[in-house]
C-alpha cells in the first residue's frame, strides 16, 4: 500500500497535458483555463485619472494651503467621467473633477472636495494634499503588451472583469477533459427500478458525476456494467474510445468478481498503484494505456463502497483533473488546522480520513464529526460534508479540542 502522499505525487506524474487551445466567446469562460498568456492591449489606466470627487490643481499652487490660509483657485470646467478636458489647468486655477474624470493638462494632484470650500467660480483650498494626491497615472497597474493574465489560470469573475476590460471578446482556454464513468456490480440497478432482495441503486454514478463538474471536467456517464469479463472489457474499450479519463467504481478489490485489474492487464494498461494507505478506500487502481490504446492516459479504479469512492475521487482524482484542465498550480487538496469539536478515532494502520463540516468560527477553524456510523457503505451521513477530518498513521484518537489536519472537499 502507498501512503496517500506518494501515491498523489505517483498520479500528478502520470497526468498528461491537456491539448491545444480552444477558443471560447468571453461569456462562456468562466470556470475554464487560460491557455495562453493574455498580453495587454492597452495601459491601464487608459489616460491620467482622478481617484477621488474634488479639484484637479497644480501642487506649486497649493503647497502653502491651510485653514487659517486657504488657496483661491479659479475654476476653469467641470469634468465629468468619460468626459475629456477642454483645457488646462493654469497657475492659480483648478478644475471641478470626479472620479474617474482624466486629469487635465497642466494639473498634477487631485484635492479631494471635503478639505474645499466652494465660493462662486471660486475654490478656496483648506489643507495641503500629498505631491500627485489622488492620481492614478497611466499605465500604472499595467502596461500595453505586458501580460495581464498568465497561461494555467482558472476563470473566476475577477479574471472574467480583466479580459472583459481589455475587451478580449475570444478567450483561448484548454479543452475540458472528457471523464468516462463505470459502475460495476451485478447487485446494481437505476434509480427508480423497484428493488429485490439484494441489489442496490448506483448512486456512485450520480456522485462521481457531479464532482467530476465540480472539478471542471465533462462527465461522460456509462452505466452500469454486470460482473462478467467480456462486459467489463467492451465497457473499458467503449470509455477510451471517448473520454480522456476513465473512472469505474467497484471491481478493484480481492473478491471472486473483481475483474478490473485482470482487464486492464490484458488490454495492455500499465497498472501503476494497486492499494493505498488510506481509510475508506484502500483498494484504487490507477493504470495508464499506451497512445495507441486510445485517448484515455489515465484509469481510475476507485472501491465500490460509496465513501470509499468519494474520498478516493477527492483525495487523488480530483488533483489529476486539475492538472489535465491545465491549471499551473494548486492541484492538490487543500489542508488547513482546525480544532475537532469531537474524538477522532483511527485504527492508526492507515491513514484515515474522517467526514464532516470545516466551520469558521471566531476563534479560528472548527470540525464537525458527522453523526452516526463512519462505515465506508454509510452514504446517508455524507449529506452537508465539506471536510474530511485527516488521522494520520499511527494516531489511534485526537481528542476533542485538539488539533487537526482537515481537507476542504467540494
Amino acid at each position: 500500500m502507498l501512503p496517500a502522499a506518494e501515491a498523489e505525487a505517483k498520479i500528478l506524474d502520470l497526468v498528461v497535458s491537456p491539448a491545444a487551445a480552444e477558443q471560447v466567446p468571453l461569456e462562456s469562460a468562466l470556470g475554464r483555463v487560460l491557455a495562453q498568456a493574455i498580453p495587454s492591449p492597452l495601459d491601464f489606466p487608459h489616460w491620467d485619472n482622478s481617484a477621488m470627487d474634488g479639484y484637479a490643481v497644480r501642487y506649486a499652487d497649493v503647497q502653502a494651503a491651510s485653514t487659517e490660509s486657504p488657496v483661491a483657485l479659479a475654476l476653469t470646467e467641470t469634468i465629468p467621467a468619460g468626459r475629456s478636458p477642454t483645457q488646462p489647468v493654469g497657475p492659480g486655477q483648478a478644475a471641478r473633477i470626479l472620479t474617474g474624470s482624466m486629469l487635465p493638462t497642466g494639473a498634477d494632484t487631485v484635492v479631494m472636495q471635503e478639505v474645499t470650500r466652494r465660493e462662486g467660480e471660486q475654490v478656496l483650498v483648506l489643507e495641503v494634499p500629498e505631491p500627485q494626491q489622488f492620481v492614478r497615472h497611466r499605465g500604472s497597474f499595467c502596461r500595453a503588451d505586458d501580460p495581464l493574465m498568465q497561461a494555467g489560470l482558472a476563470i473566476g469573475g475577477p479574471e472574467l472583469a480583466v479580459l472583459a476590460s481589455a475587451q478580449c471578446v475570444q478567450v483561448p482556454v484548454f479543452p475540458q477533459p472528457r471523464v468516462a464513468i463505470l459502475s460495476t456490480g451485478d447487485e446494481l440497478v437505476m434509480p427508480g427500478t423497484a428493488l429485490q432482495p439484494g441489489q442496490i441503486v448506483d448512486s456512485n454514478q450520480y456522485a462521481l458525476a457531479a464532482l467530476v463538474r465540480q472539478a471542471g471536467a465533462i462527465p461522460v456517464p456509462l452505466g452500469i456494467v454486470a460482473d462478467q469479463p467480456q462486459a467489463l472489457r467492451a465497457a473499458i474499450q467503449s470509455a477510451l474510445a471517448q473520454a480522456d479519463v476513465i473512472v469505474s467504481s467497484g471491481g478493484v478489490s480481492v473478491g471472486d468478481y473483481d475483474y478490473v485489474d485482470e482487464i486492464l492487464a490484458d488490454l495492455g494498461a500499465t497498472l501503476h498503484i494497486r492499494a493505498v494507505a488510506v481509510k475508506p478506500g484502500k483498494p484504487l487502481t490507477v493504470a495508464t494505456f499506451p497512445a495507441e490504446r486510445g485517448s484515455a492516459p489515465l484509469y481510475f479504479g476507485l472501491p465500490g463502497n460509496p465513501v470509499s469512492a468519494l474520498v478516493t475521487f477527492w483525495r487523488f482524482v480530483v488533483p489529476a483533473l486539475r492538472k489535465r484542465s491545465g491549471l499551473a498550480t494548486g492541484w492538490g487538496p487543500a489542508f488547513v488546522p482546525a480544532t475537532t469539536r469531537h474524538p477522532l478515532k483511527a485504527g492508526g494502520q492507515r491513514e484515515t480520513y474522517l467526514w464532516g463540516r470545516l466551520l469558521s468560527t471566531s476563534a479560528g477553524y472548527e470540525f464537525e464529526l458527522a453523526s452516526g456510523g463512519h462505515s465506508s457503505g454509510n452514504l446517508i451521513n455524507l449529506a452537508g460534508t465539506n471536510a474530511l477530518a485527516v488521522v494520520p498513521v499511527g494516531t489511534t484518537q485526537i481528542d476533542g479540542g485538539e488539533t487537526v489536519q482537515v481537507m476542504t472537499v467540494s
